[in-house]
């Protein structure tokens, strides 16, 4: 017998989704699919109308409906302006965390509810389990392509409502998977840059909204070692396109961002990667985002969490206790960490639980 749920699959145009909507048909829900435009631009960069094309040809082949949202005007106002924002103020933003939190998990779902949708399917790869009643977020069982660090910011009532089917799966699986089924996407490779605007030059494109501002690289003796055209264009841990080829030196070894020094315009460089300037092992992180309230009372009485962290995606889990103060949170790792980054994610672990997360920032004077 069918079951009468239906659930809208956020079909990207890539393998993930058309195999998700293919594994909901087998557990014999009702599936449509719903596609997204987040980004309009006809630049060569941006593979929208490709998208478009490959989700409709995936819905085809599967024989279920599909509809289509346009969701730029909301993709500017909600995630795109922050990110120009952060990155003017000298951050360096995750406009996927955003873009999960406020379009794929928030205009997206509500989008689809309106459509008659019980439930929305994306192909994150990630688990919910439930509870004692409770829905909890835990990391895909593909280590590689775990996403819950891009999901730890979305509204919690959510968890209720979505499903990710591709949580048990690996990559290779679900590319096998999707060659058996005749998907037409079957090969497409994984789309990778900023989150629905594409593998373009970064540099070039920000250029172009937020205009350069010229200062001085130096060293850690503050002595200058060439220019930047803006801050806003680097991160801390960038090795390339630093623009100061031919710097004669002593070790040979490459030089990298260390600190970007809002105040005075000056890009901070240091050499080695081993260089003590790039490992920290005391952090501040704010506005902390749980999954499930109940874990807040973890830090009830002045108690210490102890659990594991990732500072950036793809990172190791990182042993650390967290304690709460006035402002926000302070994290002592038990091994530094490489590169932190003002204005990324620190999300929280127990095991493959994952708890939510906070914005890295400087601690406050």
């Amino acid at each position: 017998m069918k079951n009468k749920e239906l659930v809208i699959v956020g079909m990207s145009g890539g393998v993930d989704s058309a195999v998700s909507a293919a594994l909901l048909l087998e557990e014999n829900y009702r599936v449509e699919g719903l596609h997204m435009t987040n980004w309009n631009d006809e630049e060569p960069y941006c593979t929208a109308s490709q998208d478009l094309q490959d989700a409709r040809n995936a819905c085809k082949e599967l024989n279920i409906p599909m509809h289509h949202v346009n969701f730029s005007k909301e993709y500017k106002e909600k995630v795109f302006n922050d990110t120009l924002k952060e990155l003017d103020q000298g951050l360096t933003p995750n406009p996927d965390v955003l873009c999960n939190r406020e379009i794929k998990f928030e205009d997206f779902t509500n989008y689809a509810k309106r459509l008659g949708a019980a439930k929305v399917a994306t192909g994150h790869y990630a688990r919910i389990k439930e509870k004692k009643g409770l829905k909890y977020l835990y990391k895909g069982i593909d280590e590689n392509k775990d996403q819950s660090y891009f999901l730890h910011a979305i509204n919690p009532s959510i968890l209720e409502s979505v499903i990710f089917p591709l949580g048990e799966m690996n990559k290779e699986q679900v590319r096998d998977y999707a060659l058996k089924k005749g998907l037409p996407n079957h090969d497409k490779p994984d789309s990778t840059g900023i989150c629905f605007i594409g593998e373009r030059p970064f540099k070039e494109f920000i250029k172009t909204f937020l205009p350069p501002k010229p200062g001085s690289i130096i060293n850690e003796n503050d002595e200058e070692m060439g220019n930047h055209e803006g801050l806003m264009y680097f991160t801390i841990g960038q090795r390339k396109d630093l623009g100061i080829g031919g710097i004669k030196n002593l070790s040979g070894e490459p030089w990298y961002v260390a600190e970007k020094r809002q105040t005075s315009n000056q890009l901070v460089i240091v050499q080695g990667r081993n260089h003590p300037k790039l490992w920290r092992k005391r952090i501040f992180a704010q506005s902390m985002h749980w999954l499930n309230l109940k874990d807040e009372e973890l830090f009830l009485e002045d108690k210490v969490l102890e659990c594991q962290a990732k500072t950036r995606y793809r990172q190791k889990d990182a042993y650390c206790k967290v304690k709460k103060n006035q402002n926000g949170l302070e994290i002592t790792f038990k091994n530094s960490q490489w590169a932190i980054t003002y204005g990324q994610y620190l999300v929280l672990y127990q095991d493959d639980y994952c708890l939510g997360g906070a914005k890295i920032m400087p601690f406050p004077k």
